[in-house]
C-alpha cells in the first residue's frame, strides 16, 4: 500500500465504531453531512432511527457494503444534476 495514497473508505472503517452519528458517517463516506441527511430523506443510503426520533444512526458495515456496492462511474443517478446546482453536496 502506498502510504502517500489517500485511504479509501474500506481501510478507514476500522477507524470507525460499528454505530455512527451523521456527522461520523459523513466524515467515513467524505461528503457534507447536510448532503448526508439529504440522501437520507430521499432513501438513497442506508440509515436507522430511534423510534419516535429524530437521531439518525448508520451502521458502519452497512454504509461500507453500500458504497462498495455502487456503480464505479457515476456513484448517483443524479451526482452530475446535484453537483451543477448543489455546491453543498461536495
Amino acid at each position: 500500500m502506498d502510504p502517500a495514497a489517500p485511504p479509501t473508505a474500506g481501510s478507514r472503517g476500522a477507524d470507525f465504531p460499528p454505530v455512527l452519528t451523521a456527522a461520523m458517517a459523513a466524515e467515513l463516506l467524505q461528503v457534507n453531512v447536510e448532503y448526508l441527511r439529504r440522501m437520507v430523506r430521499e432513501g438513497r443510503v442506508p440509515c436507522h432511527r430511534f423510534p419516535g426520533g429524530r437521531e439518525l444512526r448508520f451502521l458502519r458495515d452497512e454504509l461500507l457494503a453500500w458504497l462498495a456496492a455502487l456503480p464505479s462511474g457515476d456513484q448517483s443517478s443524479s451526482s452530475a444534476r446535484t453537483h451543477q446546482i448543489d455546491p453543498v453536496g461536495t
